[in-house]
């Protein structure tokens, strides 16, 4: 999605298709389910994706998770 690219109205779940860098709405919705966790993501939140899986994540953790990578601890 870029800046040039309305906001979805609805308030349900958006179906995104995800590009290197952007994504596009394919139906508008408000938010997409994180793929590792199933927690809903604002589209204006969403900064994590999987070009090749079609997947979003919640956050870089989530993603090490759905990708069975386990975090280093510090």
């Amino acid at each position: 999605m870029n800046r040039f690219e309305r906001r979805p109205l609805s308030a349900g779940e958006a179906e995104i298709e995800y590009l290197d860098g952007e994504f596009r709405v394919l139906r508008p919705g408000s938010f997409v389910r994180c793929a590792a966790t199933g927690v809903p993501i604002k589209l204006e939140d969403l900064r994590y994706w999987n070009v090749d899986l079609q997947e979003p994540y919640a956050s870089p953790e989530a993603k090490l998770q759905r990708l069975g990578i386990k975090p280093k601890a510090t």
